[in-house]
């Protein structure tokens, strides 16, 4: 039984492939808005369910997953706790993994994590929780499993098993290559696994290499299946384990076998679903300017043509011919999507003095803007949009950049090292101890849990001057540079949203230029932009800025979609260069990247590819050919991000 198909999930059960609008699709899922709108529905699910086990006098079996997916979907069960006196006393909880080889005690253990994030704040009974232990002996690591493997049986098998999804589709730490009859067992992680938690554990040779994981075969045993994913970041995964067919080297696909799964998903999630990405192969659907363009643009780079190349025959034998309703012939239709792109374009990005509005992105007045450009890390805002910097310092725009992160933790060690050895030879004989500490700390790094705050200030000083040396490269003044130095693991406080207000409130900017993509919906990246929009709205309302546009940039690898740019930015060679040029002033970066993921290219190199991508995407449409582009989506007040 699924409780999500009640009144508490606006979306009704639907078996998967049942009908036109999931033809494609192989397991049930529903889409919600966001991931707390989408966590509390699933959290509702589980209380009802301990509820009415409750009442039968039973005992309520709960498979659990950690990660950042079910973080909101365990503070939502806190709070029934509390405010609905939901009890956990009939609850035996079983987690899926746990890394291997660690200690109990270790901050980065599912023991900590599960304890941090749920046990200490409800009434379950200690003696009812049961986690992999990840400090099992070698020697008897293979016991265990089957042991665990017996626990499960023997309180009657799992009522209700939560999973996240990992970008391998791995489900557990059940990785590619892992069979349908796999049971408990040790398991060898991945290396994208391994890369993806590397940030957790400062870095990729500290995570564990192996794991302890329900296989397959006992989590189909469940009784009832939930799979949660948010963000862009499991898009794709989520599109194969959805719509493809069953493979071991898609792990999640196995689901497809079990009769009562639903896989929970936010829209960005859901995105790479074909009736959410290319909703008129389904069948008819109601038509939007972005979808007209979306389908258009889809048709281009299904048939290699550009834009105005289309004909006739083109839209009736791909099925879109409904389009042709709005302008009559492929022409018009045509003629009307290119000048749309094409008015994207622009080498005036603060506006064009002396020209009609009409056709560009940004408007003419004032002739000289103030620009604010926030950028939630040191290097993110060149990276994604050094040229269009340049462009509008050129222009004579009044431009300032304000750093939201402190981002020392993206320095090595080693990194640091080479500049404490240069200030303990050139400080004063009496900071000579001090160096030699910080000395001493660096070489030792393995054996300590975090950085001291000496070390921490180093680096955070390192990052602020590569900084200034890139924006002042570009030729923003050093005064208009602003470091707010938020922390990424804490909270934001009301403390920094004011601090963001009086900075904005000075500047009284026209034009802001904010990071608007995200990996995880609860990562650091949405919270800084969540953040401004709270100061941004508040400075709306007391009238503090006024006729301010926002304009967003994509700061991963991924850009946006060509149907959602409202602004292009040409450059040209040397800009291009220009812009390396600003990038090279990030010293630590330019070799040894922490955190970088899979792509183990430069930092300069990814972002020249990404904008001459952009360009080439822009001339098959049959643009104008540019040597590479840097586009932005506009936020506009009735948009959300």
């Amino acid at each position: 039984m699924s409780f999500l198909t009640t009144e508490n999930s606006p979306i009704s059960f639907t078996k998967p492939g049942a009908l036109e609008e999931t033809r494609f699709e192989k397991i049930h899922n529903i889409i919600f808005n966001n991931s707390e709108m989408a966590s509390k529905a699933v959290a509702r699910e589980i209380s009802d369910l301990i509820r009415l086990k409750q009442k039968e006098k039973k005992n309520c079996i709960l498979g659990l997953a950690t990660g950042s997916s079910p973080i909101k979907v365990y503070e939502e069960l806190i709070l029934l706790h509390k405010n609905e006196g939901l009890s956990f006393k009939n609850v035996i909880t079983f987690n899926l993994d746990e890394y291997y080889p660690i200690e109990i005690d270790d901050k980065q253990s599912y023991y900590h994590f599960m304890e941090e994030n749920l046990f200490k704040h409800i009434d379950i009974k200690h003696e009812n929780i049961f986690i992999p232990r990840g400090d099992t002996s070698q020697n008897g690591v293979n016991e265990y499993c089957n042991k665990y493997e017996d626990l499960i049986n023997k309180s009657g098998g799992v009522d209700f098993q939560l999973l996240g999804i990992g970008r391998t589709g791995h489900i557990g730490f059940n990785e590619p290559g892992s069979h349908l009859n796999s049971q408990t067992r040790i398991i060898t992680l991945d290396h994208i696994t391994r890369l993806d938690a590397s940030s957790s554990f400062q870095n990729l040779e500290q995570v564990p290499r192996n794991a302890i994981t329900m296989g397959i075969d006992t989590i189909l045993k469940a009784k009832r299946i939930v799979l949660l994913a948010w963000g862009r970041n499991k898009a794709e995964v989520i599109k194969k384990a959805v719509e493809s067919k069953i493979s071991s080297q898609i792990p999640a696909t196995y689901l497809q076998l079990h009769h009562n799964t639903t896989f929970v998903l936010d829209k960005t999630a859901s995105s790479e679903l074909v009736r959410i990405r290319e909703p008129w192969i389904i069948g008819n659907c109601k038509w939007n300017e972005i979808l007209k363009k979306e389908a258009i643009i889809w048709l281009c780079k299904k048939l290699q043509k550009p834009i105005l190349k289309l004909t006739d025959k083109d839209y009736n034998v791909n099925g879109i011919s409904s389009l042709l309703n709005y302008k009559c012939s492929a022409y018009n239709l045509n003629i009307e999507m290119f000048n749309q792109l094409q008015n994207t374009i622009t080498g005036w990005p603060g506006g064009k003095p002396n020209s009609s509005d009409l056709r560009r992105p940004e408007r003419a007045l004032p002739v000289r803007k103030k620009v604010v450009i926030l950028s939630f890390q040191y290097d993110r805002a060149i990276f994604s949009m050094g040229g269009t910097i340049d462009r509008l310092i050129e222009q004579g725009h009044d431009v300032h950049v304000i750093y939201l992160e402190s981002d020392n933790s993206s320095v090595t060690n080693d990194e640091c090292l080479k500049y404490v050895e240069v200030f303990r030879d050139i400080l004063p004989k009496n900071s000579e101890g001090v160096m030699d500490a910080a000395i001493t700390e660096l070489n030792n790094f393995k054996q300590l849990e975090a950085d001291s705050a000496l070390i921490q200030r180093i680096k955070r000083l390192i990052r602020e001057k590569e900084s200034l040396g890139a924006t002042s490269y570009l030729g923003i003044s050093r005064k208009n540079v602003h470091f707010l130095n938020m922390s990424l693991c804490d909270d934001l406080k009301s403390k920094e949203v004011d601090l963001l207000k009086e900075i904005l409130k000075k500047i009284e900017p026209q034009q802001i230029f904010a990071a608007g993509d995200f990996k995880d919906p609860h990562g650091f990246e949405k919270k800084c932009i969540d953040f401004f929009k709270i100061a941004f709205k508040e400075l709306q309302t007391e009238m503090l800025v006024k006729d301010c546009w926002v304009w967003l940039y994509n700061a991963s690898l991924r850009e946006w979609n060509t149907s959602e740019i409202d602004m292009a930015v040409p450059l040209s060679p040397d800009q291009v260069i220009k812009k390396r040029n600003a990038i090279f002033n990030y010293l630590s970066q330019r070799e040894e990247i922490l955190f970088q993921g899979e792509d183990t290219r430069k930092f300069w190199i990814r972002s020249e590819i990404k904008n001459r991508k952009t360009a080439k995407k822009y001339h098959k449409l049959g643009l104008t050919e540019y040597e590479a582009l840097e586009v932005f989506k506009r936020l506009k007040e009735e948009q959300s991000i």
